[in-house]
Formats: structure tokens, sequence, C-alpha cells
């Protein structure tokens, strides 16, 4: 059988050549790429989802196939859509979801209240499904990183269904592979305890909770804190602080902050199950509609609105009450005529509606007019004007029937308004004219009709936006052309007011080419600074936006300019382990040494975060392996001491020195080793000549720290190689007095006997 004449929904084996060449880098994972690629046959936009072996095995990547090609027969709204895997690629081939994670989106956006709602409530609904299987499924890695987002802006839930806890599974490694997905601040408390109970659905229940609070504060939880912190701040029954949760908030938020902190609770039994609670946050999410979702770039002086408008979404129509009864032609009350709006009986409103319903106020000052334009029927709205309605009356919010009719794209209603002089200049309480929703969703038949009734091109929003900023940063470059050819050659290079961002730093952040080359070709400055000394290269590199990093670096870029952290591009990119982008700037003459204010090197930055690929590219463009940062730290103390051993390996044969103490404590590679509890790492540091019997200035071996953490293998290794037992700390205690004092019996055992 042809591999596309499949049954519908079974999971195939894609070839590479089944793509077409153009593979687009759009995240990376901690086990590999994801790329967007276009499927020759279907024409159709997918996710790739690529596994590096070498990072992760073989033997995971196995059982990750075998797994999802079970999950991938479920489907349902908001859960991700997986096809097949491309065996070839060692890749999982899925939906793609053009806006990223909700990770993402929560710091580059700045939400507003009812789309919060909406993904809180979509995410309790993908949730409910899985736990609703026979048995339930698990997620235990549920975290905004793993909840993505599509085109409108609605969710999905992926990566659910891959962590798995086996009978009779060593508690602690099952921590260690939540960790090493970081995922410590989704953890519940319970984890932590001795209880040899495995998870159940409360477990993904708390995961929730924290997501709720992610994504009601737009912050990160426990930021700056370490494992350890966060670890015993959960177990006292701490939790993310909910006075972050911004005080302008609807009424309706109380509520969910209530449901938010049952889910969260300290007893896992007095956690609700999402059948409980999936209804109410369903009325709440209905409660708030919104036609926007996303009112601005997310920044640090723009403040949210402090309430919402009444509209709700344009993929949604507008609900109205239904009528009870069946008056006479002159009874119509107003709810009933909005009534006839919402069945959309046209015909009947027409004929019904008298010039008092006309100039009637509804709840939030909304007019008739209002509601007849969000209807969808232009002749309606003609036939309300005839009555008498005023064309720039407002909501509470400042909102007109024009801005209604831009923000739902009807077309031929916003003709009909301009017709009978609507004001394509009146802005509501934020200040946002037509034009800036307009351009914002990249309408560009609405922004030509403004245009030409005379919108005012350069006007500014409350917090500092023009709607070229807001065309630049969303990708619409045929509304960046139009407004481009209304605007002077100064616009080019004028910056928001928040961030002092110019447009060529919205379209480089956000990864749109084609707007970065106009931009250019218009005299964009590449090296112009925004109120973070962050110039577009700074942005694009960090991003991971290779083809913008070229086309700056051809314009003019330069490679080592410094923000107010003293970060280069060159640092952002080794930090993110964008490799090629690495490549270009190295190329370019960028500083491989280049040092921020703390000290690190790209290069320590690489070895922070754990990107192989990257640090061998600076190493062999050169970069110093033994460059000293921040307390003498090497790039070879940061690997080890996060567990790195393929990246310990690669330094050691790049020559870094196994015996190099750091400045503070005193401690070699091997003390961080030993205390980071990484047994490869430590046979790599042995290997190449790392002194077993190295003394800190507490005067302790690495036999000491490897005996107070217990690890056997550890302390075995060290012996073999000549670690002297009878050494002492500056507290006079040997390795075996500390392993009896922290109760490690075997180790006690073997350094009594010897290995």
């Amino acid at each position: 059988m042809d591999r596309f004449e499949q049954a519908p929904g079974q999971f195939r084996n894609f070839q590479k050549d089944d793509f077409e060449a153009d593979w687009i880098r759009v995240a990376e994972c901690r086990f590999g790429q994801v790329y967007q690629v276009k499927l020759k046959l279907w024409r159709e936009k997918f996710a790739l989802k690529s596994f590096d072996t070498a990072l992760c095995g073989k033997n995971l990547y196995r059982k990750i196939i075998e797994e999802v090609s079970n999950i991938a027969k479920l489907k349902f709204k908001y859960i991700m859509c997986i096809y097949g895997m491309c065996s070839e690629a060692t890749a999982l081939v899925m939906e793609y979801m053009s806006n990223g994670s909700l990770n993402n989106l929560l710091v580059s956006h700045t939400l507003m209240w009812p789309k919060k709602f909406q993904m809180i409530h979509e995410t309790s609904l993908g949730m409910n499904f899985l736990h609703s299987m026979k048995p339930p499924l698990l997620h235990l890695n549920l975290k905004t990183s793993n909840i993505l987002v599509d085109d409108h802006l609605h969710i999905k839930i992926s990566d659910f269904g891959l962590i798995h806890w086996e009978e009779g599974m060593n508690k602690t490694l099952f921590i260690e592979q939540l960790t090493a997905r970081g995922n410590i601040s989704y953890i519940p408390p319970e984890t932590f305890t001795q209880s040899p109970n495995p998870p159940g659905t409360t477990f993904d229940v708390y995961s929730f909770g924290i997501v709720m609070w992610e994504i009601l504060t737009q912050q990160k939880p426990h930021a700056g804190c370490s494992v350890t912190t966060v670890l015993l701040q959960v177990s006292q029954g701490k939790r993310p602080c909910v006075e972050l949760i911004p005080d302008q908030r609807p009424p309706e938020c109380e509520q969910m902050i209530s449901i938010m902190k049952q889910c969260w609770a300290q007893d896992h039994t007095e956690r609700p199950q999402f059948s409980d609670f999936v209804r109410q946050t369903e009325s709440l999410s209905e409660f708030l509609k919104v036609p926007v979702p996303i009112h601005s770039s997310k920044n640090g002086d723009a403040g949210q609105k402090a309430d919402y408008p009444w509209l709700i979404s344009p993929m949604k129509k507008i609900t109205l009450p239904e009528m009870s009864h069946s008056p006479s032609v002159d009874q119509y009350s107003k709810e009933d005529i909005l009534s006839m709006l919402s069945k959309k009986d046209f015909g009947s409103f027409r004929h019904s509606v008298r010039r008092e319903h006309v100039y009637t106020h509804f709840s939030g000052q909304k007019r008739l007019l209002h509601y007849t334009v969000a209807s969808g029927d232009p002749e309606s709205v003609k036939h309300v004007l005839s009555l008498g309605a005023e064309v720039n009356c407002t909501t509470a919010r400042g909102y007109t029937p024009l801005i209604i009719a831009v923000l739902q794209r009807f077309h031929d209603t916003i003709t009909v308004l301009l017709d009978h002089g609507a004001d394509v200049t009146q802005g509501e309480e934020d200040q946002w004219t037509p034009l800036h929703f307009a351009a914002q969703n990249g309408d560009d038949r609405t922004v030509r009709l403004l245009l030409d009734k005379g919108a005012v091109v350069d006007a500014w929003e409350k917090t500092g936006w023009m709607p070229f900023h807001l065309a630049c940063q969303n990708g619409h470059e045929t509304v960046v052309r139009l407004l481009l050819s209304r605007l002077s050659q100064k616009a080019v290079v004028e910056r928001e007011k928040a961030q002092g961002r110019t447009p060529l730093h919205l379209a480089s952040i956000y990864g749109h080419l084609n707007i970065t080359k106009l931009l250019l070709t218009y005299g964009a400055d590449p090296n112009a600074t925004d109120k973070f000394l962050c110039t577009a290269l700074h942005l694009s590199a960090e991003e991971g936006h290779n083809r913008i990093v070229r086309q700056l670096l051809q314009n003019g870029a330069t490679t080592d300019t410094a923000d107010s952290r003293g970060y280069t591009p060159l640092h952002l990119a080794a930090l993110k382990g964008h490799t090629g982008i690495c490549r270009q700037l190295l190329s370019n003459k960028a500083n491989p040494d280049s040092r921020t204010i703390q000290g690190w090197t790209p290069m320590h930055l690489a070895a922070l975060k754990g990107h192989e690929a990257t640090l061998v590219q600076l190493e062999s463009q050169g970069g110093c392996v033994n460059a000293r940062g921040e307390n003498g730290w090497t790039p070879l103390h940061l690997a080890c001491h996060h567990s790195e051993p393929d990246l310990v390996a690669k330094l050691l044969a790049a020559k870094a020195d196994p015996n190099v103490t750091e400045e503070s404590e005193g401690w070699t590679p091997l003390h961080v080793a030993c205390n980071s509890v990484s047994f490869p790492s430590v046979l790599h540091l042995i290997s190449y000549g790392a002194n077993v019997n190295a003394l800190n200035y507490g005067n302790a071996t690495p036999l000491h720290l490897a005996a107070q953490h217990g690890c056997v293998p550890i302390v075995k290794a060290l012996l073999m190689n000549g670690a002297d037992r009878t050494l002492l700390d500056s507290s006079g205690s040997t390795a075996l007095n500390v392993a009896q004092r922290s109760e490690k019996l075997e180790i006690a055992e073997l350094l009594e006997k010897g290995c």
C-alpha cells in the first residue's frame, strides 16, 4: 500500500523527499529541533520535531515513537495532532502551530483578559479529554511551553503521555526525568516526599494551577530561584505570588483565582478533577468575549486595559437573549429586537425596529447601532442610521461602530459607516484608532478604505505605538507597504515609546524577513538601539532568525555591540544554542571571547545551557575553553555543574584544564561533577588527568562530596583511581565520617572495606 493511501488517522512513516527542501527552524527543544516543513502532496505546512539521538539516546527515541504511535490515534480539538514519523530524520511529523508556544507568547505580548480566560478554558478542555480516557492518560509534563498556539490564538496541548511512572520505578529517577525537562515549577509537593504512591490525575491538576497563574500574571513562577529553593518552598506550601495578578482585573477573575488555588492545594486529595471545574472555566470564558486577542506588544510601560470590550471574537458571533414570547409588532422590547439580530432574522428586525430603539441605552452605554454593526448585515446598519442613529456613538470603553466593523472585518459595513460620516480618527479609551486595529489585523482592504477617508497614518496610541509599528510586528507586509506610501522617511526610524524599538527591531524579533528587507531598503538603521541598548541583530540572533541575521549583516549591522547587560549578539545566539547564527557572526568578525558585565563569554553561556554543537563551533573559531567568568568559573565548571557529560568530553578534548579551581570555594571541575552526581562527567575528568585528591578551600576532596551525596559508582571510580580515604577536611572529617553523618550506609561500608 502506498504510504499516502493508508487509512485516515493511521500513523505514517514519511520520507525526507515527501517534504519541500526549505525546512525552516522555528524552535529548539531539549533533545533536538522543530522545523516548519511543507508536504509536497498535500501542500500543507507541518511541524517536524527532530531528535538528536546523540543527546537523547536511540532507546529514548524508539520509546517515544512507540508511545506516540498510540497517542496519534487520539483526536480532539484542543490536543496536538500527530500524523507520523520521518525515520530518515529521526523526527515526528505534527500539526503546525503558527504562533509557537504559549510560553513565548506570554513573554512577547500582553493578552487581554477575555483571551486569558479563553486559553485557561481551552487548556482545561484538553486536559479533561486526556483524563477521560480509560485509564486516564496523564500528561506529567504540562507547562506553558507544551501548550501551543494556532493562527487564531486557540491552544492545543502537546507532548502528553511521554513521561510514565512504571511499577517499582525509583522516585529519584522520576524526579530527575521531570527536572531535566525544566519542570521544577510544575511538580506537586507530594512528588518530593518518600511516599511510594504513583502520580495520579491530581499531579496534572497541580501543574494546571501553575499554568493558570502564568496566564493570569504573564510572569514566570519562582523566577530566579534555584531548584533547591523551589523544592523547599513548594514542600512548605508556598506558591507563586497571587499579588502579581494585576489589580485592574475583571470581577470574574476572582473566581479564576479561586479555581487556581484549589488546583495547587497542598493536599492532593483536596484538588478538584478537571471534570469538576471545566464548566466553571467555560462560563467565565463565555462571559468575557473580545474581538481582538492581543492588544499590543508586551513591554514595561504598556499596561493592560483596565476592563475589556463588550464584543466577542470575530471567530464567533454575538450571543444575545432568546425571544421569550411573540408580541405584536408594536410591543417589541429592546430584548426582542436584539434577539432578532442574534437569530439573524434581519427582515423582521428592519420591519420591527423603531426610532425609540435607536436611542435606547443598553448595558455598557452601548447603542443599537453597535449591536447592528456586530450582526454583520450592512442593510440593517443602513436602516438603523436612517432612523437617526449617531454614527460616532461610543460604548463605555470608547468603541465606535466603525471600530467594531473594523475588528470584525465587515468591509461592506465599513463602507456604509464611512459614507454616513464615521470619524476615521476617533480612537477608543486607549487611543487606538480604527487604523491601529486594521494594521494589527493585517486587513489591507480596510487600511485602504481608512486612508482614503483621511485616517491619520502616524497616530499614536496611549502607550506609544503607531499603526506602522503594529503592522511590522505582526508581519503584515501589504499593510506595511501601504503605510510606507503615506509616511515620511522619518517614520521608518520612529521608535515606539515603551521599549524604544524601531519598526526594524519589531520585524527582526518576530522573524519577518520581507519586511526587514523592505525597511532596510527605506533606510532603516541596522545599528539603532532600544532602551536596553539592543540592536535588531541582538533580537534576531536571540530568536534564531538566521536569514534576518544574514540580511542585517549584509546591511552593515555591527557584530560586537553590547546591550545594557554587556551581551553581544553572539552571547545571545550562544545562550539559545543557535549554532548557525554563531557561525555567521563569527565569520563576520564577532569576538568569540567578548565578555558580559558578569564576565561570561559566549562559550560560558553555551556550556551553561548544554548546547554542545554551539560550543564546538565557538571553540573551532577561536573561543577560549579556559576563559574565567564570574567567581573564576570556566565553561568546564558549568558543564559539570549542569551534568552535561558529552559537553564535558568535548571541552576536555579541546584542552580544557581539568584541574583549574574556581575562586569562591576553590572547587575543581571534579569537585563540581561529584557534587552534581554526574558519574559520566567524573569518568571523563579522571580519564583526562583530573586530580582525584584535589583540595578545595575547605580541604574537602571530591571523595568527601561523593560520600555526602551517596553515589556508589562515583565513590568506586575515585577509589580505583587513587582517591585517599584518609584525608581530612577542615572540620577534621574523613570521607567515611561524612558518609556516616549523612547516613549513606552503603558508602560507609564501601569506604571501610576499600574498593
